[in-house]
């Protein structure tokens, strides 16, 4: 346990003093480093650091860059401070962006990777748990409890487990394939669009405090439709791709689920 736990701080603080010009004067920066999965909570100090010295303004966007190669621990991302990107070539355990406070994470395959990325996971459960703000762009399938408690988060995902949504409270999240059973249980708030090309998603949604509806309003989908093609740009996905360039057919399939009370609000 002790020697994990070097090789986690080990980690960290490499991340630090690649950032440094960038905590101390807001100044670019990008690096690339390995990451494995006994590297557990990566981003929390960084985070700490900017929020010591900048508060929750944090930096401007994308001033910190790290690419990752590798497997990542639990909670890659937790916390994650405005102004820091953190992308991955591989794959995320549990707890990945849990707490997410603006910062952003792109994850997707290895490049070389000969399966689909749409039909595999990539990331494990209870991701995006308790988020307040920022973005997330998984190119492959998320465990259980996904964005359960988001409160603000953008999140762009190409499948789910069991329960997505769970207790969501604000924020917006995107799905690209099929959603597990009881999805939106206890959603109170946010909004979720989901791709419901094999016509099955309205006996796993759990009804009780949302509506099903579909995305008619053309701001919206231009809405839509932009934060799919940030994905695909940021992921290299082909399954956002293939929506996009069949789009005014796809979007006829997309499902938008909405709290009762919060569509009474807005």
């Amino acid at each position: 346990q002790k020697q994990n736990h070097g090789l986690e701080s080990q980690l960290d603080h490499k991340i630090i003093k690649k950032s440094a010009m960038a905590l101390k004067e807001k100044k670019s920066v990008k690096f690339s480093l390995p990451i494995f999965n006994v590297n557990r909570a990566v981003g929390t100090l960084l985070s700490s650091e900017i929020a010591k010295k900048y508060g929750e303004k944090g930096l401007p966007d994308n001033t910190i860059h790290c690419t990752f190669q590798g497997s990542a621990g639990q909670s890659f991302g937790a916390f994650l401070a405005t102004g820091v990107t953190f992308e991955l070539e591989g794959d995320a355990n549990d707890y990945t962006a849990k707490g997410l406070s603006g910062g952003k994470l792109i994850i997707y395959p290895p490049k070389k990777s000969s399966f689909r990325a749409e039909e595999n996971i990539l990331v494990g459960n209870t991701v995006l748990y308790g988020a307040t703000g920022g973005e997330v762009f998984f190119s492959g399938i998320a465990g259980e409890r996904f964005a359960v408690r988001n409160s603000g988060a953008i999140a762009v995902v190409e499948g789910v487990g069991d329960h997505g949504c769970e207790y969501m409270t604000g924020g917006k999240v995107i799905f690209l394939g099929e959603a597990g059973k009881n999805f939106a249980a206890g959603m109170s708030g946010g909004i979720s669009y989901v791709l419901n090309d094999n016509q099955k998603f309205e006996s796993k949604c759990n009804s009780s405090m949302v509506a099903l509806e579909n995305v008619t309003d053309t701001e919206e989908k231009f809405w839509l439709r932009n934060w799919i093609k940030i994905h695909q740009e940021n992921t290299g996905s082909l399954r956002a791709r293939q929506l996009l360039e069949t789009w005014e057919k796809s979007v006829q399939n997309f499902v938008k689920v909405i709290p009762h009370e919060y569509r009474a609000i807005l």
